[in-house]
């Protein structure tokens, strides 16, 4: 989660939303992500995309059993059902979203019987720092306009 948070800062000084996301095979990161969707104009570049998109690079397939996603705000629905699709391990996330939280805040696709792939989910890991950063970043937006 700490390489998650580190890339969450980057995102930030970059003026994206400070989400970031790292994939681990067998011990070792094989993707990473920030979020990227305002230098992108991409509203798909989720920062959990982006890290699956690596690791299926990385691995060299598109089933990404034996992953495990670290990242530092909830997955939103886009990015749950991509796990979902790429049948990851394992989901571990920072703080919660209560607005668009997909993995147990507004819906729970991780366990959703009528999806063809379930994973279970750790939350909270350093969810305080993961918080602040989001809360932080938002403040100051808000004052700078």
């Amino acid at each position: 989660m700490e390489a998650a948070l580190e890339l969450a800062r980057e995102a930030a000084a970059a003026g994206e939303v400070p989400v970031g996301a790292v994939a681990l095979f067998e011990g070792r990161v094989v993707g990473r992500g920030q979020n990227a969707r305002e230098q992108a104009a991409d509203p798909t570049a989720h920062a959990e995309l982006l890290a699956i998109q690596e690791a299926a690079r990385t691995l060299g397939r598109w089933r990404l059993t034996g992953v495990t996603v670290y990242v530092t705000l909830e997955p939103c629905a886009m990015c749950a059902g991509a796990m979902v699709l790429a049948r990851i391990d394992r989901l571990v996330f920072g703080a919660s979203d209560p607005k668009a939280g997909a993995v147990g805040s507004l819906q729970d696709l991780s366990c959703d019987p009528r999806l063809n792939h379930s994973f279970p989910v750790d939350r909270g890991l350093l969810g305080d720092r993961c918080g602040d950063l989001l809360r932080s970043f938002f403040r100051l937006r808000r004052t700078t306009r």
